[in-house]
């Protein structure tokens, strides 16, 4: 039986954000000095969790008080973004981030010590307004989609599954050529009906396009995934629910190279900056099905398709070692020496040296068959 998923309750999410700022009011109102809490969301606050398999953010805290000068700014912000945010939640709206941005984006007019009329900008860049978003999801413990907050999707959906959205029900086997849009908020799907053994997620579109015209989901029972590259948060969680409400084992494929298996390792284990949404994104036990830099001897890949390691990559590779995530596995600890000792890198596509279904008959149904992943 699936686990049972509850769909995202707005009223009580409108709830949560209201009792964040009565929470500011209060200290106000007993004449406390004004004061919000936020767990740090840096490299340094980010843990390695070997019991859960996933990064986690440490304990660390920030302090930001409104009479502390280097604060007030960030304090302000804040409380500004987030009454942007619960006016929407009350009025049923849906604003993207780049509508937040704008919607806070304005000039303050001041004068200073000396009598001089000094200007200040609210935030200067999105960048700014984005990371006063992750705090309050932090802050709060929601996500962003949670508090109906838009932003662009990259990920797309095939099989037998069917889902409900808005009161209709959506087969995704009747897509035809094309393919369900993942949205931004996936917790707001009910997820109907699944039929499939396994979950197969490709780093490219393309990729994803040519099994999908192969209906190689049908002819294998799993559900077809891409995240379009490094994937966006709402694929991440889509995936994640297939793991943990179906117990569908997860299988990401990618290019064999330092970009690609990092890619793996955002679907498993998290990303540093999203540490603090991992127990939501990561799916712990997905297995790297992707070329790896064995499979090129193994299988015989043609030269034609070998490309050769640029610095950036070798880079990046050894920055991959160096994480205890990768560490702890003898297979990728020999996969990434072997990148590094041989300086190569193949695409999916070398698969075709073998010809166009190669991938499709043989690699992906062999590699599964003989447990032949890594984890």
């Amino acid at each position: 039986m699936p686990r049972k998923h509850r769909v995202v309750d707005e009223k009580r999410v409108l709830r949560r954000l209201e009792r964040f700022g009565k929470n500011i009011v209060d200290q106000i109102m007993k004449d406390q000095p004004p004061r919000i809490v936020v767990p740090i969301r840096t490299l340094a606050n980010t843990v390695w969790s070997r019991k859960e398999r996933i990064l986690k953010l440490g304990s660390r805290k920030a302090i930001r008080e409104f009479f502390d000068i280097g604060e007030s700014k960030r304090f302000m912000q804040t409380v500004l973004m987030l009454s942007i945010i619960i006016r929407a939640r009350r009025e049923g709206d849906y604003p993207t981030i780049r509508d937040l941005y704008y919607t806070g984006k304005h000039t303050i007019t001041y004068v200073d010590e000396y009598g001089r009329r000094r200007t200040e900008e609210t935030w200067d860049t999105q960048r700014e307004s984005n990371a006063v978003i992750q705090d309050i999801e932090v802050a709060t413990g929601l996500l962003r989609e949670h508090m109906g907050i838009m932003h662009d999707t990259k990920g797309k959906i095939a099989g037998n599954m069917i889902i409900r959205s808005k009161g209709s029900d959506i087969d995704l086997s009747r897509m035809g050529s094309g393919a369900y849009a993942i949205p931004p908020n996936v917790d707001n799907l009910e997820i109907r009906r699944v039929d499939a053994d396994w979950v197969l997620v490709v780093e490219k579109d393309a990729i994803f396009h040519r099994l999908n015209e192969e209906e190689f989901w049908r002819k294998n029972n799993c559900i077809l995934m891409t995240g379009k590259g490094q994937p966006d948060r709402s694929t991440r969680r889509m995936v994640r629910r297939l793991w943990e409400e179906y117990s569908l084992p997860v299988y990401i494929l990618t290019d064999s190279d330092s970009y690609g298996f990092y890619i793996y390792s955002v679907y498993r284990s998290g990303s540093i900056s999203l540490s603090y949404e991992s127990e939501r994104l990561a799916t712990p036990e997905a297995r790297f099905l992707g070329l790896t830099p064995s499979d090129i001897t193994e299988y015989k890949i043609p030269k034609n398709f070998i490309i050769k390691a640029t610095d950036r990559d070798i880079k990046r590779a050894k920055e991959l070692l160096a994480y205890p995530w990768f560490k702890e596995s003898k297979a990728w600890i020999k996969e990434l020496n072997i990148f590094l000792k041989k300086k190569e890198k193949v695409e999916i596509e070398a698969l075709s040296g073998h010809g166009f279904k190669f991938l499709s008959r043989v690699y992906i149904p062999e590699k599964i068959k003989k447990k032949k992943w890594i984890e």
